[in-house]
């Protein structure tokens, strides 16, 4: 693990008018920023040693970035917390108690709802890398030829009505009042806790809101959003086609 190594693409590019990740990111630094930045974002795309001396200058691990990344297998990057070193001032590992906040959207979901309100948690398939999509299976979890899924415990399958293999729409629940769906998701029976329910992303996405981040960190709630699930509805808009002919292995 922890392993930083170079890597390219075997694949031709399915279209000459494709960009990378970077030249994307690029763009949009460029174009969002303006005059405000003074960095080079297109010379960065240019040349991706350039990136990686800027990341070398920053990180202390990093460094000499460029020279190392390039022997056979790369480099590891050291984690004091695995080699059991604790870099605190008693040099020994230290515990915080946090206490467990009750004041969450979900709490103010549930409270507001008379209706089973779940906890959304979006997750990656086995052929996924971030929100880049190499297949529709997903070893992990048993499920082959399909992304719109939505893994729940069978009793609350059971206690809503439905059953595995339903196709489902899911609508978040947000303090602003706007209303978020993601439709056409096929219900599988999982070993998850009651109350709780995991999809995959970038396809339930659309569920999060952007008013809705860490306190700290700004990162997205996309580990509790609260959602109520209701029967398809085919007449609404939903992307992805029609269903395909899929398989998953129900875990009891």
């Amino acid at each position: 693990m922890s392993m930083v190594h170079l890597s390219s693409g075997i694949n031709a590019p399915a279209s000459g008018e494709l960009l990378s990740e970077p030249a994307i990111v690029a763009r949009l630094a460029e174009a969002t920023l303006g005059e405000r930045s003074r960095m080079p974002w297109r010379g960065l795309v240019a040349d991706y040693d350039r990136s990686r001396d800027l990341i070398a200058a920053m990180f202390d691990d990093f460094h000499e970035f460029n020279q190392r990344v390039r022997v056979p297998g790369g480099f590891r990057l050291p984690s004091s917390a695995g080699e059991r070193r604790w870099k605190t001032a008693s040099g020994r590992a230290s515990f915080l108690a946090h206490r467990v906040p009750t004041d969450l959207p979900i709490h103010r979901a549930r409270a507001a709802q008379d209706r089973p309100v779940f906890t959304l948690s979006t997750v990656r398939s086995h052929d996924q890398y971030n929100t880049t999509i190499y297949g529709l299976d997903d070893r992990y979890r048993g499920v082959f030829g399909e992304r719109r899924v939505l893994f729940a415990n069978a009793l609350d399958i059971a206690a809503l009505g439905m059953r595995a293999g339903d196709r489902v729409d899911l609508e978040s629940l947000c303090d602003d009042g706007v209303p978020r769906h993601a439709r056409g998701f096929l219900l599988a029976a999982y070993d998850i806790p009651r109350g709780c329910l995991a999809a995959y992303y970038p396809e339930t996405n659309a569920l999060v809101p952007l008013s809705s981040f860490a306190d700290e960190a700004r990162t997205p709630t996309s580990k509790s959003i609260p959602v109520v699930v209701s029967p398809h509805d085919p007449t609404a808009a939903k992307p992805g086609g029609a269903p395909r002919d899929i398989a998953i292995a129900v875990h009891g």
